[in-house]
């Protein structure tokens, strides 16, 4: 329990300030946009690579696995084999980011996302060399995945850690804006192609061209990270910081903080099911299982992804002034609702049916999205903050998201029962729902200090700050803490 002097005074534990944009001076709110600029577009460019993975996945069947039977499970497996590698990834880069400095390992993963995926374009097929061909194509996902275990985590704890505590749900949004920008180019790339050169002319050659772009724009990416800095509240945390090496930092995660890696864990699971089955296994799902026209569903699939960057910047800064759990909370429910009736919706064959079946998984997953950056960084204190994203939420990534496009075109097959995704979704919004249900509201707290934000609410209650969103109040303090914070002659306005 936290220990509060007599009425009115100061609290023994002095939370750390608040900071707000309005009180940034015109080169720090200068900073945060590059700082948010920078880690949008590395974001962009990594799923971009997922994305034309995804989209491609049935001329890569072709193409690098021979188009036999099974060559569609083979390349979902090539998909799910680099989320089998994350955990490993994380578990080296995250702590490594911990001690070195976010930027530092932030300019080493996009150079190594976008050098592995341009080289997916260089691969000789299935005719001219066999299985050597899938061979190159996982080692190329493997060292895809080990970059992107550290990559995701650093840009949104990097992005989190510069925005001003008051508008962290706004700038973190950008993040995911840049999320679906990635995939939106991704689909109308290759939805472009597909109408442009037919499904005979990308077999010919010209699935190709998708993956060579990554190196270009993965250059610009580059440019934009090596002028980045690490923020004041790294800094402060690593000068206070007494552990020698990653390596300690990883273990100190571990034993110090496993009910937040659980809650990290849980929260994923649910993110990335319905992140990757919606916007990379669904062009699959709906060509292969539904029989319906690839340029048709990457259009419908394009629809959705432009109207969800529309709102994610609204929504993100709608968690500012409401709080991030409400949304959260929402969206949970919501898939473990209606993700059963919305993959009815998408099988009855009706466009207008489809495409409303598409937008109830677009509003909840968007809703997820323009959370992630501000919520999961304030699940753990500074000096394990990228450890502790990096691992809890790569290792949840491999068990249940990143494989869940695999996972269901098998059970598909197995059952013969194309609602098998609404199930899988359902199960996802259960686990979600629990561990959200968990969360501190973070919602303009601090991310500065050795303490998970938003444990220090009622100490911040106590020196007479108004908090958004539900009070973490664990040993029911709340009204008598209240009671003297308004009664005290110290009272200060939050």
């Amino acid at each position: 329990m936290t220990e509060h002097t007599a009425a009115g005074a100061q609290p023994a534990y002095e939370p750390p300030p608040i900071t707000r944009e309005n009180d940034l001076s015109s080169i720090q709110r200068k900073t945060v946009r590059k700082s948010v600029m920078g880690a949008m577009a590395g974001n962009a460019i990594e799923w971009f690579d997922y994305g034309i993975y995804g989209y491609l996945a049935v001329h890569l069947s072709n193409q690098i696995f021979g188009g036999s039977d099974g060559a569609i499970l083979w390349t979902l497996f090539g998909f799910a084999v680099s989320f089998l590698i994350r955990p490993i990834g994380g578990a080296v880069l995250g702590p490594l980011g911990d001690r070195i400095g976010r930027q530092k390992v932030l300019v080493f993963t996009i150079l190594l996302i976008s050098l592995s995926t341009a080289c997916i374009g260089l691969l000789p097929t299935f005719d001219m060399v066999g299985w050597l061909a899938p061979a190159l194509l996982f080692l190329l996902r493997i060292i895809q995945g080990f970059s992107a275990g550290g990559e995701y985590a650093g840009a949104a704890v990097y992005m989190a850690e510069h925005a001003p505590d008051d508008r962290r749900g706004f700038w973190g949004s950008f993040l995911e804006f840049g999320t679906l920008l990635g995939f939106s180019l991704a689909a109308i790339l290759v939805t472009a192609m597909e109408f442009i050169v037919g499904p005979e002319g990308m077999e010919a050659g010209w699935w190709r061209l998708p993956f060579l772009l990554t190196l270009p724009l993965g250059i610009v990416a580059l440019l934009m990270r090596k002028n980045l800095h690490d923020s004041d509240t790294f800094k402060e945390a690593q000068e206070q910081d007494t552990r020698t090496s990653a390596w300690q930092t990883l273990r100190d995660l571990v034993t110090q903080q496993p009910k937040q890696l659980l809650k990290i864990m849980g929260i994923t699971i649910l993110i990335n099911t319905a992140f990757y089955l919606v916007l990379t296994y669904m062009p699959t799902y709906l060509n292969t299982s539904l029989e319906m026209d690839a340029t048709q569903a990457g259009l419908m699939l394009v629809g959705v992804q432009l109207v969800m960057m529309v709102v994610i910047i609204p929504l993100g800064a709608l968690t500012d002034r409401i709080g991030r759990r409400p949304v959260l909370l929402t969206a949970a429910i919501g898939f473990t609702l209606f993700s059963i009736p919305a993959i009815m919706l998408l099988d009855t064959g009706v466009l207008a049916l489809q495409i409303l079946g598409l937008a109830i998984f677009g509003v909840f997953l968007v809703m997820l999205l323009c959370n992630i950056s501000a919520s999961l960084p304030a699940l753990f204190p500074t000096t394990v903050r990228y450890a502790g994203f990096a691992l809890g939420y790569n290792v949840a990534t491999s068990l249940l998201g990143g494989p869940a496009g695999l996972i269901n075109e098998w059970l598909i097959g197995e059952t013969g029962s194309t609602l098998v995704p609404g199930f899988y979704m359902t199960l996802a919004g259960i686990i979600g729902l629990i561990a959200i249900w968990t969360f501190n509201e973070t919602a303009g707290r601090s991310l500065r200090g050795d303490r998970v934000p938003g444990d220090d609410d009622i100490d911040r209650i106590a020196i007479g700050e108004d908090l958004i969103g539900k009070v973490h109040d664990p040993h029911n303090e709340l009204e008598a803490v209240q009671a003297r914070a308004n009664t005290g002659p110290n009272r200060t306005a939050g």
